[in-house]
Order: structure tokens, then C-alpha cells, then sequence
């Protein structure tokens, strides 16, 4: 069960058909929107009834803009979804009542853990960034770098009090509906916790290492890379791909900006200015780039595209951040909001991109400087490819099995 963007939902389409192939029958229960993704994957689908695209273009997805600081957007974004949480409800019922165990992102867990209480249900944390308090960084969906072992332990706490602000009312009526004694969800995560519930995290250890302080059952498993099935790129971009040298991919993913002509005028005159061609992706932001030395397309595979780049620039969201280390080519990550401060962070400390150019800062000279460093130094392409092929070497679905048998088991 997850929610969200695109790439909250692409990293358990693999996950699933992994789970799938060891004999389980496996259900994706997320927004309507993305049932495509689950492709020949195997992989049932429950929609959810949010769109999360249509929230992001109303008049509040719109208003995270106007906030300059990463908590100013968290406190945005939770308001945003605290009036959501309850459209969710029967359809998280339903999907749980079929199932023997539930697997739940860090986005949907209040819910469905409350849900897996109700119904005696094991369930387990399967999560893709690091949401347990750690005084070895700041939270991550700050965006912002270490504020000191006290602060940062602290400032966990309060992110994880916001979002079960989101889920608070709601579950507080469905504990009713279900029978259940009234506990605040405070008071759950801590006997929760206290129990070791389990919580897989699906990013590579070599790029984010599990933190020391953090409790037993909090395990970092490497990345569950997205199912592509048998797709193929488009016949227009292999053939852009085969006219000239190897090109630029830009894409903001499921991110919107605030004036999408402006940005894509800035992004184009900045690969011009650095020499190079560029593959733009429209995304949810609606990017686009003319020319011949352009090409603007729609949902490709990362996995297919991105080994044919010179270079990515892309938002540093939490999946396109491990595409592109996937691939083995230097980045240029462009972060806008929530966690990709911190992935970004992490890309420029593992020496696979040169900085990190936040959107609010993105001006044609900047990224063109950004660009040239990243794909003129060939130190950031060797970096990318030594790194890609130990962490497409990591198993990241076997402790997941392992670790269904145990919950179900137990």
C-alpha cells in the first residue's frame, strides 16, 4: 500500500513481480492513476481514489510554491492531505480484507497499520527514505543537511508528529469502526516500535548507510528497481539518440514548477551554452525544449533511457535519484521540495555529480557551469559507473521474502 507521486508507487512494481515470482500473489494498492505501471508485472492492482497530479494543479498543490523553506512546504503538504486521508478509507478496507499481510510505505503506514490492528493482520514497514529519527542527519523530508546529533534526532520526532497529523482524524474514527480502544497514534508507534516492527527500506546502503543509533527491526536493503517488462524506447528517440553524441536527460518527474515556459527556456539555453543536446522530459511540470538539438518526450523507462545519457539533471526525487545511479552517469540534480534536498545532498557527496542546483536558484549560467563540470570531468562518469555496478549487485527483494515469512509466521 502506498501513496503519493510516481515514484512512491514505480520501486513496488519490481518489488511486487519480485514477490510475485517466489510463489505469492501480490497486490499494488495505490492511486488510480498508476495502474499502467503494473504493466505484465503479475501484479494486481487496488485504486485508491485520490489523483494525486489534479492536487499537485489545484489551487493548494499550487500554494507549496509560495513556501521558501522545506518545513514551510511539510506543513503545507500535510494540511493538503489531512483532507484527503478519509477518501482513502473503504478502498484500504477492502484491498486489506483480501490479503494475508499487509506491506506498507512510509506514506500510507498510520493508515494501514491501523487498518492491519482492526483486522488482525501482520503487517511490515517496506519504506524508501529514512523516516525513523536519527541523530546522523536531519529528516529528509526537511531537504535540509545535518543540524547536530541533538536537532536532528528532535526535529525527527517533529516531522513524524506532523505526518501522523495527516492520518489523526481519520484514524481516530476508524478505530471506532473497527472496535478498537481509542490510542492516540503517538502512543501506537511507540508500542509499535517497542514490539520491533519491522521496517525494510529500499535505497542501497552504499548510498545511504543504516543509521547506529537507529532501533533493531530497522533494516537498509538496497533498491527495488521499477518493472519495465518488455519495453522499448520510442523509434523517435533512437533515432535522436543515433544522430549525434550521446545527450542530456532533464526531467523534474511528478514535480510541478510555478511557470514551466520560463524553466524550460532557462534549461534549454543552458545545454546550448554548454554544448550539448537534450532529451526533456514533460513530466507533470510540462517541460519542453525545440530545436533540432531537442527532443521532448513523455513516460519513458529510466532503466532504458537513462544508460544512453551523457548526464541526468532530474529533481532528486527518491526513484529517479536511484535510476540514475542505476545507470552509472554523472548528475545534475535540480531539487524542488521534500526529500530531494537530501538525495541530492547525498549524489554530491558521492562524488556522482558536481552540486546540486535547487530550482529556486537555477538560472541558465548556473546550470550550464553545472553541466559542463559534470560531463567535461570524466572523474564524475567513472565515480557514477564503479558505484552503478556494485549497487545493481544488491539482492533487495530477498529480505523482503524472508522477511514476509517471518512476519506471517509470527
Amino acid at each position: 500500500m502506498t501513496a503519493g507521486s510516481r515514484g512512491d508507487v514505480a520501486p513496488y512494481t519490481g518489488l511486487g513481480h519480485g514477490l510475485v515470482r517466489a510463489g505469492h500473489d501480490v497486490t499494488l494498492v495505490t492511486h488510480g492513476r498508476f495502474e499502467p505501471l503494473v504493466g505484465r508485472s503479475g501484479v494486481r492492482f487496488h485504486a485508491l481514489p485520490v489523483d494525486p497530479r489534479a492536487e499537485l494543479e489545484s489551487e493548494r498543490g499550487r500554494g507549496l510554491h509560495r513556501s521558501g523553506t522545506g518545513a514551510g512546504k511539510l506543513l503545507r503538504m500535510v494540511e493538503m492531505a489531512r483532507r484527503l486521508a478519509g477518501q482513502m478509507v473503504d478502498d484500504v478496507m477492502a484491498a486489506a480484507r483480501a490479503s494475508d499481510v499487509l506491506l506498507l510505505s512510509g506514506a500510507l503506514a498510520p493508515l494501514g497499520h491501523t487498518v492491519a490492528e482492526g483486522l488482525s493482520l501482520p503487517s511490515m514497514g517496506v519504506y524508501l527514505q529514512p523516516l525513523a529519527p536519527t541523530a546522523e542527519f536531519a529528516p529528509p523530508m526537511t531537504g535540509t543537511r545535518s543540524w547536530g546529533p541533538v536537532l536532528n534526532r528532535a526535529a525527527g520526532h517533529g516531522v513524524n508528529l506532523a505526518v501522523e497529523r495527516v492520518f489523526a482524524e481519520t484514524v481516530r474514527d476508524l478505530r471506532v469502526r473497527l472496535g478498537l480502544p481509542r490510542a492516540g497514534l503517538g502512543a501506537v508507534r511507540k508500542a509499535r516500535e517497542r514490539r520491533g516492527w519491522p521496517v525494510l527500506h529500499g535505497f542501497s546502503p552504499l548510498v545511504v548507510s543504516r543509521p547506529r543509533d537507529w532501533r533493531s527491526g530497522l533494516d537498509v536493503v538496497g533498491y527495488w528497481w521499477p518493472y519495465d517488462g518488455e519495453s522499448q524506447l520510442p523509434p523517435e528517440l533512437r533515432d535522436f539518440l543515433d544522430v549525434g553524441p550521446p545527450p542530456v536527460f532533464v526531467g523534474l518527474g511528478s514535480a510541478t514548477v510555478p511557470d514551466a515556459e520560463r524553466l524550460s527556456a532557462r534549461v534549454v539555453r543552458a545545454l546550448r551554452a554548454a554544448g550539448l543536446r537534450g532529451v526533456i522530459q514533460r513530466g507533470w511540470g510540462e517541460l519542453r525544449g525545440e530545436g533540432d538539438d531537442m527532443l521532448t518526450i513523455g513516460e519513458v523507462p529510466h532503466s532504458l533511457l537513462f544508460p544512453h545519457m551523457a548526464a541526468v539533471v532530474h529533481h532528486g526525487g527518491a526513484g529517479t535519484t536511484a535510476a540514475g545511479l542505476r545507470a552509472g552517469v554523472p548528475t545534475v540534480p535540480v531539487p524542488i521540495q521534500f526529500d530531494e534536498g537530501f538525495w541530492a545532498a547525498r549524489l554530491v557527496a558521492l562524488g556522482v555529480a558536481p552540486r546540486a542546483v535547487p530550482l529556486r536558484g537555477l538560472t541558465t549560467e548556473v546550470l550550464a557551469a553545472a553541466l559542463r563540470e559534470a560531463t567535461a570531468d570524466a572523474s564524475y562518469g567513472q565515480r557514477a559507473r564503479s558505484l552503478a555496478e556494485r549497487v545493481r549487485g544488491e539482492d533487495a527483494v530477498a529480505p523482503v521474502l524472508a522477511a514476509v515469512r517471518r512476519v506471517a509466521d509470527a
